[in-house]
């Protein structure tokens, strides 16, 4: 796994807690999602290095709809050489155990791959708890699908976030990183490629008083399926993928407590979005039907495993000759902003990173 190395990178220090060693992970096998070499390597970062990427967590640099309650604030912020990057603010009242905080947050860091938003380093100071992130220029998922305003996601490109998001699901499950929080539209973001990929926010739980729980209940399946130490079952996270793909076919928003009902009531034609009406083949959208289907099963014992997402999603894959910034109708190379430190260019960029 390639990563820009330094010579104490694998030594990662809290001011709250004794030196915590990190042992890059071994390449992955040729059936996973690698990484490029350029994502640089897991570090810890100094508050001030983030105070100054933020404009000193100016309210202007807040993503929209990346997490707006006091407790769970997302930046946009630049780091020195006009890196830009995502940092999640969280509350040490989240995160009362700072050494926690940094072994989670540690074990997540050591992820490369390119169906992920790579975890680029944490911070803890005091009472702060932050996260960073690569950038993603393009917004989300939620905001292509349902917000659009000037052209909606073709069927290609639906099938395409299908495949990239059951490869990150399954390449973390690889990893061992088989709990995620909140999957949801929101937390899938297209890079400057205009390739999908997974944010690596919602691999990280909140703990207080020693336990576990999601920071969004919304997302929780029917009965909320916990273990019995609370956390949320792998299974759990299976329905949300089918959640996410009743999404792509409708191109509706839909709670995913209504997910079952929805696909009780309705078939693949009824439930597809009327702006792609003409431009797929009805075999491929019951597929992707089907498959959803199967992972909102309300047993949990009867929904797929994630190499069975690939598996499935793979095959819906006609295009992929055509980039994904072609198929998005974006600019291959965005514009990357200036610098904020420059006097005439203040204002903090916008970017859904949730």
């Amino acid at each position: 796994m390639g990563c820009c190395q330094s010579k104490n990178a694998n030594v990662i220090t809290s001011p709250d807690h004794p030196s915590v060693q990190y042992k890059p992970e071994s390449a992955v096998t040729e059936d996973q999602v690698e990484q490029e070499n350029d994502v640089p390597c897991f570090k810890r970062f100094a508050l001030r290095e983030l105070y100054d990427a933020t404009n000193g967590f100016s309210d202007k640099c807040i993503v929209p709809g990346g997490g707006m309650k006091a407790l769970n604030l997302v930046y946009g912020g630049m780091l020195e050489g006009s890196v830009l990057v995502a940092i999640k603010r969280l509350s040490k009242l989240t995160w009362p155990d700072a050494q926690q905080f940094v072994d989670q947050a540690t074990a997540v860091g050591k992820l490369r791959s390119k169906r992920l938003v790579n975890l680029l380093g944490y911070c803890v100071e005091g009472g702060e708890r932050l996260l960073v992130a690569e950038y993603m220029p393009y917004g989300t998922l939620s905001k292509h699908l349902f917000h659009w305003n000037r052209q909606e996601i073709p069927w290609e490109m639906r099938v395409r976030v299908a495949y990239y998001i059951a490869q990150a699901l399954d390449y973390c499950n690889v990893q061992n990183q088989k709990i995620y929080h909140d999957l949801s539209a929101s937390r899938i973001l297209f890079d400057e490629d205009g390739d999908p990929r997974l944010s690596t926010f919602g691999l990280i739980k909140n703990s207080r008083d020693g336990t576990s729980y999601s920071a969004n209940l919304t997302y929780a399946p029917p009965d909320f399926e916990f273990s019995e130490t609370g956390s949320i079952i792998p299974e759990s996270v299976i329905y949300h993928y089918g959640n996410v793909l009743i999404e792509l076919v409708s191109g509706k928003h839909i709670p995913p407590k209504h997910a079952i009902d929805i696909i009780m009531e309705k078939n693949a034609m009824l439930l597809m979005d009327s702006s792609l009406e003409g431009r797929f083949e009805n075999e491929d959208a019951t597929k992707l039907f089907n498959l959803a289907s199967k992972c909102l099963q309300s047993n949990p014992e009867d929904r797929p495993d994630t190499k069975y997402l690939v598996s499935a999603a793979a095959p819906l894959q006609k295009m992929e000759e055509i980039s994904s910034h072609y198929l998005m109708g974006l600019p291959k190379n965005p514009l990357l902003l200036p610098s904020m430190r420059s006097p005439l260019r203040k204002a903090c960029f916008r970017m859904d990173h949730a």
